[in-house]
């Protein structure tokens, strides 16, 4: 399936699956290519709930949704897009939270197939063609849950406590006369010219030049601090609001049971292919290598020949251009000759 060629052009088709085929642990993976160099679109999938009372016909951007996941790409910001509903956030709202840090994306004009890998255990992975390019714990890469630890309100910096660890030394004393050393001084090797004139340039001033004796604002030499204590780190307490969630891997309520493809783009020609949810990420290996890895190089062998034509025509061209380049001169230089 590809973007329609009339841009910029919005995206909404919704599908359904069997509701009961998403278990943990579940993985989401499809193939993208932008054969259109895309500048600023979107290229992402999403995971839906609502069963047997999901509108279709009414799906948009404004859906609620329970995952989305996939490349984005817009000037300067290329990412790969990892993003959670959680209505049970900090601030008890609906909330679709941004992975914490960016997932790198691919740019070029091949096709790339992005997996996410989501475990009963609150584990996530996040794969680019195959490779992993970030994993860890749902509660560490988003702001799901308030921090478990919070800053002791009722402790504060001692007023004693010493935390500068150098300190001017006590018996450096500045040189006499050091204030008087100025910065500039005139030239030794300057002159008055033997033809100035003091009634037409005026009186002859020697120029400056700096002063090798001068140091600058004197300081008294660093040393280390015999009362240095270390940095002081704030203790911590338990924060009373933590509450932790066990089902952070479970994004849809009650369940995912639709994938759709929600997105908007200046320039069309993106591709979407082997779409895949599963439970089972064995399956998903043999279908990437069955569907995804065969296509994938021989197209990466036709666009590396295409590229290559391109490189040499470019050069036929320029050569060309030398060629005409010489002629026209040998040309000009006979008629000089005539």
């Amino acid at each position: 399936m590809q973007t329609n060629p009339l841009p910029p052009n919005s995206l909404q088709i919704p599908s359904k699956f069997p509701p009961n085929s998403l278990q943990i642990p579940s993985k989401l993976q499809y193939t993208v290519k932008h054969e259109q160099n895309l500048d600023c679109g979107g290229a992402y999938i999403k995971l839906l709930p609502g069963g047997s009372s999901f509108d279709a016909s009414a799906f948009s951007g404004d859906s609620p949704y329970g995952l989305m996941f996939g490349p984005d790409i817009c000037g300067s910001t290329k990412r790969t897009h990892v993003i959670a509903n959680y209505p049970e956030g900090k601030s008890g709202e609906e909330n679709n939270l941004l992975i914490n840090k960016d997932v790198r994306t691919e740019t070029d004009g091949l096709s790339h197939l992005y997996t996410l890998i989501i475990k009963a255990d609150n584990s996530f992975e996040v794969l680019i063609d195959n490779k992993s390019e970030r994993s860890g714990d749902l509660s560490d890469a988003f702001d799901f849950l308030a921090p478990k630890n919070i800053k002791d309100p009722a402790q504060s910096k001692p007023a004693s406590w010493v935390d500068e660890k150098m300190i001017p030394d006590p018996t450096d004393k500045k040189p006499a006369n050091y204030d008087d050393i100025p910065p500039e001084i005139p030239d030794p090797t300057a002159s008055r010219p033997d033809d100035w004139d003091d009634a037409e340039d005026g009186e002859y001033e020697v120029p400056m030049i700096d002063n090798p004796d001068f140091s600058g604002t004197w300081r008294p030499k660093m040393i280390e601090n015999a009362d240095y204590k270390g940095e002081w780190t704030h203790p911590e307490i338990p924060n009373p609001d933590f509450k932790d969630d066990l089902n952070l891997h479970a994004r849809c309520s009650p369940a995912c049971t639709h994938v759709g493809l929600e997105l908007w783009q200046v320039t069309s020609g993106t591709s979407f292919d082997d779409i895949l949810v599963t439970d089972s990420i064995k399956e998903a290996q043999v279908h990437a290598e069955k569907n995804f890895f065969k296509k994938q190089a021989g197209e990466k062998t036709m666009h590396d020949d295409i590229k290559e034509k391109e490189k040499e025509a470019a050069a036929a061209v320029r050569e060309e251009a030398r060629a005409a380049a010489e002629f026209d001169a040998e040309m000009e230089e006979d008629a000089h000759e005539l």
